[in-house]
Order: structure tokens, then sequence, then C-alpha cells
């Protein structure tokens, strides 16, 4: 018989954020590694983030899902109070004590980066005597902004940087497992809180999901096309934001090396960024652009502050000639955002700092132009080759390595979840 897991992921489809992707794509296979799954989350109506409902298409029919209410965000944000987490933090533990007292669960998981709502596994662990353990896809608490200008900080840092050092220590010291997509997040908490040290570990990354690409195919007539025929166009979807200028620069930089030796070849070239901003659309401000100007090209470079949905971003990627991940400046950052890009099939320019976690997967897909932008080698040039070859084209589909396909696929991903909660509970028994 399997065991149970309640899944805490307060965004989940329709919603189309970053951090319910993880659950959505592994709910089709929990059931397959001994486990069966329902989710809680806040109702969509309580969320003013954009809204997917091809998203809907993806989660098997036999998957409970409870919603929560939450606070509403007209009268919240009046007192500066946004986050959805703490919006529906009492909602949350009514709801969760109601299924708790009524049926029988093995294991809790958080799996979102909206962290407030992680303080309530304590709780139910001391009042229901269940485990729990949390995904870290983002750091909760962290001292990257710390020493930032105030205009490189998110909204809200000095209360959120405030709330955070108070809250995590609250959910991390009693936790009895950890997940996390880069494995310096998991030394991080480790050292910061010496009473999780041995608990049960697993760095695990996101996972490619073939089926979005059915669901994407199917309904690409829903969607205008962002990009402009008559030119080789290359496309980024994603936040932008100033840690991502240095991967960024590199590109511009070749490009505007490549327009000043051969400006009718590379004039053909047209850079989209797209989806850059998490302000409400037409409220974004560009990060990438005002870069782009100061490499004198405003006529190569264009930046869609707005974010699409996520099938209109798969279409889009696969409308495109080619595509180009930059990463952060920050060595523990990893792009969940690359399965989706390597699924296409499409030729792939990454750039990353040397450090990154995303590094090692690229490796291993046997990505041809994957960089560092702190490398020594001379990656204007060869960001310049790339340029040639997808100009000149013709661009043939990209052939990664089945053992990584595999390796990587979202179901292997559920599998090592799988067996995260399995050690867990050995240990609590």
């Amino acid at each position: 018989m399997n065991r149970k897991v309640l899944i805490i992921s307060p965004y989940f489809p329709p919603v189309n954020v970053a951090d319910m992707q993880r659950i959505r794509m592994s709910l089709p296979y929990f059931k397959n590694f001994g486990w069966d799954a329902e989710v809680v989350t806040v109702d969509p109506r309580y969320s003013d983030l954009a809204k997917d409902d091809l998203l809907i298409q993806s989660i098997p029919l036999d998957i409970t899902i409870h919603q929560v209410n939450a606070l509403d965000k007209t009268w919240t944000s009046r007192l500066g109070l946004g986050n959805i987490a703490l919006r529906s933090l009492p909602f949350y533990k009514k709801k969760v004590n109601q299924l708790l007292h009524a049926y029988k669960f093995d294991l809790i998981y958080f799996s979102t980066t909206q962290f407030p709502i992680c303080v309530l596994g304590k709780y139910w662990k001391k009042k229901f005597n269940i485990p729990y353990v949390i995904d870290m896809q983002d750091p909760w608490h962290s001292e990257y902004y710390k020493d930032k200008p105030k205009h490189q900080r998110p909204p809200k840092y000095w209360f959120s940087y405030r709330l955070n050092k108070y809250l995590e220590p609250i959910a991390m010291k009693q936790l009895d497992g950890l997940m996390a997509v880069s494995e310096q997040y998991i030394n991080d908490l480790k050292t910061r809180y010496p009473a999780i040290k041995n608990v049960p570990e697993a760095t695990i990354t996101f996972g490619a999901f073939e089926p979005d690409m059915e669901i994407a195919e199917k309904n690409r007539d829903l969607f205008k096309s962002l990009i402009q025929p008559g030119f080789t166009n290359l496309v980024y979807i994603g936040r932008g934001g100033a840690d991502m200028h240095k991967a960024v620069g590199v590109l511009f930089k070749a490009l505007q090396q490549g327009l000043q030796t051969e400006k009718e070849t590379y004039g053909k070239l047209k850079v989209y960024f797209i989806g850059t901003s998490y302000a409400p659309r037409g409220q974004g401000k560009p990060t990438i652009s005002p870069l782009a100007k100061q490499y004198g090209l405003d006529d190569h470079v264009v930046e869609i502050t707005d974010r699409i949905s996520y099938y209109q971003t798969l279409i889009t990627l696969n409308q495109a000639d080619a595509l180009f991940i930059p990463g952060s400046d920050d060595p523990k950052y990893t792009a969940s955002k690359i399965y989706p890009y390597l699924l296409t099939g499409k030729p792939l320019l990454t750039i990353f700092n040397s450090e990154s976690p995303a590094i090692s997967v690229l490796k291993d897909y046997g990505v041809k132009f994957a960089y560092s932008y702190d490398s020594t080698d001379n990656i204007s040039l060869k960001v310049i080759d790339f340029f040639r070859d997808i100009i000149n084209g013709p661009n043939t589909p990209q052939n990664y390595n089945k053992s990584a396909i595999k390796k990587y696929s979202a179901e292997n991903m559920t599998r090592q979840q799988c067996h995260l909660f399995d050690k867990i509970m050995t240990n609590n028994i």
C-alpha cells in the first residue's frame, strides 16, 4: 500500500509561476514510486499573478486538490502585506488541521518559494506527530542583497530581510528532511542550523516534462507571435535584473564586435528578452534594454517586461531560431528554466557563473555553446561563432545525450523525491 504525502504549494495551476512547476511535473509520477499525493493550495482568485488555464491539462484527474482562502490583497496591501503565504497562513492552519484530524498522512511536503508558510511544519509536527520536508528552490534568508545598491534590492527588502531572518529558524530547526535545487543551499542551511546536520537531504533539480510540448503544440494558434519574421531571432524568456548583466554583457559585447566587422551579416540578428519583470502588466521597469543601449544595440535588442503564459513561452521558444539563457552573478543560482529550452532541440547558448550548478547539467546534455562569463577564455569569439552558426543555418535539431535526457526527466526527478521521502520515514520509525 502506498504512503500518503500532503503537499503544501500556495501557488498552483492555473496560476503561472515557477515555484509550483516541480509539483505540477511530479504529480503524474508519485504513485509509481509508492506515494499518493494530495495538494493544498490557495484559491487562485486570491492571486493577482498571470493565469494559464492550459496548465490544468497536465494535472492527473485522480489528484485531490484542496483550496484555502487568503486575506484579500486589495486590503492587506494598504498595510504593505502582499505575500500570499502570510495572507493565507491562518486558512492553511485551519484546513490542514481538519485534513490531518480526518485522514492519515505520512509526510508533509512544502514545495514553494512562499517560505513563511513553512513555519506551520513545526506546528503540525508537534500537534500530529507528522514529519515534514522543505524544498528549497531559492534561498529563504539570504545576505546576497545586503551589500547591493538600494535600486537593485527587491521591493520591501528591509521588511522581508528581517522577517526571513526571524521565520527561517522556526521552520528549519525541526524539519525531518531537506531538498534543494542547489547543493550549496543545503550546505548553507546545515551550517547555519547544526540541529539538522544529520537529517536526510537531496539535491534535486527541476526536470524536463515532455507532455508540456504536446500541450503547447496543440494550442499554438491561441497565441500571437511576439518575434519578428525576416530576422535570425535569438530568444530568452525569463526574469531580468542587474545580477544577470555580467552574462548578458558577454553576449552584447560579442554582438557589438560582430556588427563592427560584418555589419550586414550580424545586422540580421535580433535578440529578445521576454517576461523580464515580475511587476503587473505594463508596470515593469526594463533591466536589459538600458544595458543594450550602453553597447549601442538599441536596434538589435528587444525587451518585453510583461510576463507571458507558460505555454506561450514554450511556443515562442519553438518559433525562435536559437535560444539564450543568461545566469546570475550569484554562484548558487541554478536556472530551472533550462529544461524547456533543451526540450525544443533549438541551438542553445548559455552563459553562467562558473560555479553555477547549471553548468554540470548542460555538460551532461552535451550543449555545445555553454560558457562561463568569468572564464579566462575569450568567450566573445566563441559567442561570435555561435552567432555565425545560427545566421548561416540551417539550424538542425540538437542531438543531446540520451542518458542525460533520461537522468533529468521529470519522472526520474520524482523518483529521487520519493527516495528522500522513504529515507525520512525510515528515520522516523
